[in-house]
């Protein structure tokens, strides 16, 4: 038995070095140490010979199986190794992937011009909670709980004071509770309302602005509003105001562009009309100063509004609000 082990161990080894991947590398394992392999049944025999062979039997055979063992773990070790150093191996050849760049959304590119214009005219972005009590989000903003206006601002309630803010005008209520003038903020976010169609969505976004000083005029808010348009829209872009009714301003005016569709003919876009309505504004009712302890003899002052989607649809000309929360990808890599 001494010789046979002797001859198993040399055969083994000369397999050994030949094994250059896995597969036959367990084969070899099977094969000399598994639970059937030479070196397991050799141990077997070793109960079958004369008593005073046994010992030495027992030793060698201890000793081949120790041999094989370590040389089959190096094995072992040297092709994970190999496979290891193949999987982070890199071909110098091979032409150079980029790596995809994204950008800011068109609405977040609009939010960030919207708001570039004004602070470059002195006023500072304010944000608030999309989550409001509904003092701040009708009642001090001159719409009781009884105003028809509310009906046009239907939204979704927490509870029966709290509600998803309709607009971002309660920030200005909470920005004139804890100053006193001069105000000159805007306050961008996203805002809630119970509507869906091609032009309206649940979820939106509004930049809302306001400056409470002495001596503000109709004529401030005019200037103002009318370089806005112009660094939005170009230079060249005709606007006009237009009477209209907000509960927290009077008066109150809506301001219409040109249409950028057609230049004025007369489209679909703008019904014909050669006109587009791109936000709400006025001179802030003086009642809306009561609630904030603000002196109406003293102070006047101005607010506006306007949708984010609605001023990027008409710089981009798309004609569907819904573009815009798709997520599709051939559709944002335009902007």
């Amino acid at each position: 038995m001494k010789q046979e082990l002797i001859e198993v161990k040399e055969k083994a080894l000369i397999e050994l070095s030949k094994i250059n991947d896995r597969n036959a590398l367990e084969e070899f394992r099977i094969k000399y140490l598994g639970k059937k392999g030479l070196i397991t049944l050799y141990s077997k025999r070793i109960g079958e010979l004369p008593p005073n062979e046994r010992p030495e039997a027992g030793r060698i055979c201890n000793q081949v199986k120790k041999e094989i063992s370590s040389l089959f773990k190096e094995k072992k070790e040297e092709i994970e190794a190999q496979e290891k150093a193949k999987r982070f191996e890199i071909d110098v050849t091979l032409p150079g992937r980029a790596i995809p760049r994204g950008h800011l959304h068109p609405i977040t590119q609009t939010i960030k011009d919207i708001c570039d214009i004004f602070t470059r005219m002195g006023y500072t972005i304010v944000k608030g909670p999309n989550v409001e009590l509904d003092y701040y989000n009708f009642e001090a903003l001159n719409i009781p709980k009884d105003h028809p206006a509310r009906d046009m601002q239907d939204t979704f309630y927490i509870s029966k004071n709290v509600v998803l803010r309709t607009h971002t005008s309660p920030i200005q209520i909470r920005v004139m509770e804890k100053q006193q003038p001069p105000v000159q903020i805007i306050a961008p976010g996203k805002v809630y309302r119970h509507d869906s169609d091609i032009s309206h969505t649940p979820m939106f976004h509004q930049v809302e602005g306001l400056l409470v000083d002495k001596g503000v005029s109709f004529a401030d808010l005019k200037g103002t509003l009318t370089a806005f348009v112009h660094e939005m829209f170009g230079k060249g872009t005709e606007l006009r105001f237009r009477p209209s009714f907000f509960p927290f301003t009077e008066p109150s005016a809506e301001v219409d562009i040109r249409c950028v569709i057609c230049g004025g003919e007369g489209c679909r876009t703008c019904g014909g009309t050669g006109w587009l309505e791109i936000l709400g504004s006025g001179m802030v009712d003086p009642e809306v100063f009561g609630f904030v302890d603000y002196d109406p003899e003293r102070y006047t002052g101005f607010a506006f509004g306007m949708g984010v989607e609605r001023i990027a649809m008409l710089r981009y000309q798309i004609n569907d609000i819904h573009l815009f929360f798709r997520n599709e990808v051939m559709f944002l890599k335009q902007f």
